[in-house]
């Protein structure tokens, strides 16, 4: 019998509104993503683990506002990204420090000429390591909302979304016995969906219960 082949394909990450799981974790973020208004000076800082939804989240508010998206670490290249209505900065606590300087005056040509800007970070600003003693100001001076760590319902919508990104279904069953036994991160989930998608192709099996076991008693070790 000729052997099925398996493509490893790249996840795509659906990052719409509709897509986006609501739950107490993220609920206050959410609520002023929707309400730029009420952002002091017209900027705000969100902050939140890896794997957390701010990249989903800066999507939706760049999908509502015509806003431009850039890496910070990009800005480090030059030119400054040209003027938009509102401008989203990617995982700004990864500022190398040739890129402080670009950041600085973005900000200022932003906000001067009444645009918004929304940031993104995992650590507090603290923890950048900025140098720049203007930029430093600016960002403490910006009011900042957290994405907090996730509870079970928000947990369980998180891997069923990252097994729909690898366009796998799985039953009800398994994203329960998931939660049960993954820790309480989002990074833990990611990295348990992509070892079980792994172990799923490299067998040629569904994902099942069976292989979960499997996958999480490897992991345990001895």
């Amino acid at each position: 019998m000729a052997r099925q082949l398996a493509f490893d394909l790249p996840a795509r990450s659906a990052l719409g509104r509709a897509d986006f799981y609501v739950s107490p974790a993220n609920a206050d973020a959410l609520a002023l993503i929707d309400r730029p208004d009420l952002w002091p000076l017209g900027k705000l800082l969100l902050i939140g683990p890896e794997g957390s939804g701010k990249s989903h989240l800066a999507a939706v508010f760049a999908a509502g506002r015509q806003a431009r998206m850039v890496e910070a670490a990009d800005l480090a290249l030059g030119p400054l990204p040209d003027p938009a209505p509102a401008l989203v900065v990617e995982n700004t606590d990864r500022l190398p420090a040739a890129a402080q300087e670009p950041l600085f005056h973005l900000h200022e040509r932003t906000l001067r000429e009444g645009g918004l800007l929304l940031l993104t970070a995992a650590r507090p600003v603290g923890d950048w390591g900025l140098t720049l003693a203007d930029l430093i100001s600016r960002m403490q001076g910006t009011a900042a909302v957290a994405l907090l760590p996730p509870d079970d319902a928000l947990l369980a919508a998180v891997i069923v979304k990252l097994f729909a990104d690898r366009q796998v279904t799985v039953a009800p069953t398994l994203v329960r016995y998931l939660v049960e036994r993954t820790e309480r991160s989002f990074a833990a989930a990611r990295a348990l969906v992509e070892r079980l998608d792994a172990r799923a192709l490299a067998l040629g099996r569904p994902i099942t219960r069976a292989l979960a076991a499997e996958v999480l008693d490897s992991a345990a070790g001895p």
